[in-house]
């Protein structure tokens, strides 16, 4: 699959030591060279950023009345949900894109623009995922409980089922969407993935990193390291999400910059180094107004240069010399509940409705 990289297939084709005799492969060339020529740069300030949190895999679990069912109702995504809402933006044209394909940062630190070249009929987006972290206390709620590395060496999801046993499986949105991308290659833009932002305070990808954190096992530091290892490798991309779940427009700078450390610490230890920032709370360090000042300083200084925070309109980008900043829309219960209408442009509310959802879902 070619994945929207028509360049990258052409010039693999013609390299090919058989190239000028194989008629199937110059016809495969020519396909290519007028599919490329029917594509257009799409206009970066109208690319939507949709984002979910963990999926929900046993409703039953998570709605049975505990403390915790309300928020999971509020915040999550069933997956047969999530399954729903992918092959619908798929059916109308969605196309995955990264954030570092936006936007590209040129050898003096600045930002130029990119250039999303795209067959008519075809939209970008770019999708992330919160909190990749399998807390503590979601353990029980119906979740899955951590990401390995499968036999096949891809990504998948460690589940506790309720009598103690363990499965492996599509359990989340990471193995759910790398499937997709295998059945769909044209779902993705040159192999992207989504982004999966984490915290640090209850540790990464349902491993116990954090010092302080509860269940903390160093054994664990190793393991998670692997696993996000070969998930770049695939093509994920990891975002900080703050360490301590922390609103960095809301605290002092004192307080932002021994959390971005900590983050720095116990999280860009495990994963590698990352460039991208989606505010915890989606709570920014400014307005619509351009970034500057002290925490804006910080945050450059730790090497970040793609912010996100989260704007319910369709589309709210912005690239100045230094970075990129982006809203992103939250599919989740509250908002196809009270506001499906915001949505029609991704998908139909009422045919991806989970029925085991309780209603009225919670007013937040």
């Amino acid at each position: 699959a070619v994945q929207y990289d028509y360049d990258g297939a052409i010039e693999l084709l013609k390299s090919q030591p058989d190239y000028e005799s194989n008629t199937d492969m110059q016809s495969a060339v020519s396909d290519y060279e007028n599919t490329k020529a029917t594509c257009t740069e799409y206009p970066l300030e109208q690319i939507t950023h949709v984002f979910f949190h963990t999926l929900i895999k046993d409703t039953a679990r998570a709605f049975d009345g505990d403390s915790d069912s309300n928020g999971y109702n509020q915040y999550m995504t069933t997956i047969d949900e999530f399954n729903k809402i992918i092959q619908s933006m798929y059916d109308k044209g969605y196309v995955m894109v990264s954030p570092h394909d936006m936007a590209v940062i040129n050898e003096d630190g600045t930002m130029s623009r990119g250039s999303i070249m795209l067959p008519p009929g075809k939209i970008p987006f770019v999708l992330s995922q919160d909190d990749v972290s399998y807390y503590n206390y979601m353990t029980g709620d119906g979740f899955a409980s951590k990401i390995v590395i499968g036999e096949d060496s891809m990504p998948t999801c460690e589940y506790i089922n309720p009598d103690g046993s363990i499965s492996y499986g599509d359990y989340d949105l990471v193995p759910i969407l790398e499937r997709f991308i295998n059945e769909h290659p044209d779902f993705s833009y040159k192999g992207a993935r989504a982004i999966l932002a984490l915290t640090g305070y209850d540790g990464v990808l349902g491993y116990r990193t954090c010092p302080s954190g509860d269940g903390y096992n160093e054994a664990d530091i190793e393991k998670a390291k692997a696993v996000a290892e070969r998930m770049k490798e695939c093509g994920w991309v990891f975002a900080s999400h703050s360490w301590g779940h922390q609103k960095y427009g809301k605290i002092d700078y004192q307080h932002m910059a021994s959390d971005v450390e900590k983050w720095h610490n116990e999280v860009e230890s495990i994963i590698g180094d990352t460039d991208v920032m989606i505010y915890a709370n989606g709570d920014d360090i400014a307005g619509v107004e351009n970034y500057s000042g002290e925490k804006y300083n910080l945050l450059k200084s730790y090497g970040f240069n793609y912010f996100c925070n989260v704007d319910s309109s369709r589309y709210w980008v912005q690239l100045k010399d230094g970075y990129l900043r982006q809203g992103r829309r939250n599919l989740d219960g509250y908002r196809m509940y009270y506001n499906p209408d915001m949505l029609s442009d991704l998908f139909d509310v009422s045919t991806v409705w989970d029925q085991e959802r309780p209603t009225p879902v919670p007013q937040i």
